[in-house]
């Protein structure tokens, strides 16, 4: 007899759920596949409650990128990956995300640590059956892009917190340093210290923003 795989995907697209529900459907597996689709925080919410009370989910595939809760302090992926860690421990989850930078990456894995992490920049049919299988049987699986983040994380000697990682990332988007306050939730001062710190790190005795970016570039942090 089959084993019914009881599997939670999550896109707020409709066309790309029908992709990944055709290609999960299509797969010649020794499993009876049966998925639930949700597009929002909301709907996906009520899908992991309700399943927590006697039918959980397998595998969840979760978008990082999704319309918030109106209701409950849910605003992204990375929020209802938490809620499947509390409320389905056992299901293994698979976050697929636009998101490429590398700050963002770096949350990912260390907050959420998911079975699967693929960048939809290299996602093809193939990928998501490999990516799948992987997970059910001896996870992670990690796409080409979340490999090589974390290849040039390794070369170095350091780490850095999401404080310092959010100053790289805006500088790099051009946001000036009088403005960064602004996304980050600091002090001026206490930016221009850990700004004097990078760099430190980085062994920059002299330079601008363009230095340490350059240097932060080089090392895999941008």
């Amino acid at each position: 007899m089959e084993k019914k795989l009881n599997i939670l995907v999550i896109d707020d697209h409709p066309i790309i759920l029908e992709g990944y529900k055709n290609t999960l459907l299509g797969a010649d597996t020794d499993y009876f596949i049966e998925i639930t689709t949700a597009s929002d925080c909301d709907s996906a919410f009520t899908e992991i409650k309700a399943a927590s009370q006697g039918n959980p989910y397998d595998v969840v595939f979760i978008d990082i990128n999704l319309p918030p809760s109106a209701t409950e302090k849910i605003t992204s992926g990375e929020d209802l990956a938490m809620r499947v860690k509390e409320y389905l421990p056992d299901a293994k989850i698979i976050i697929l995300t636009m998101y490429n930078e590398n700050h963002r990456i770096n949350n990912i894995l260390k907050t959420i640590n998911p079975d699967g992490f693929i960048i939809k920049s290299d996602l093809t049919s193939t990928e998501l059956l490999l990516a799948f299988n992987v997970v059910l049987k001896n996870p992670p699986y990690y796409s080409s892009t979340v490999n090589h983040h974390i290849r040039q994380m390794i070369t170095n000697d350091f780490s850095l917190d999401e404080k310092n990682m959010k100053i790289l990332y805006h500088l790099s988007r051009g946001v000036k340093t009088k403005s960064l306050s602004n996304h980050i939730g600091l002090s001026l001062s206490a930016i221009e210290k850990r700004k004097n710190h990078l760099k430190g790190l980085f062994g920059i005795t002299q330079g601008d923003d363009e230095d340490l970016l350059k240097e932060a570039r080089s090392r895999g942090f941008v």
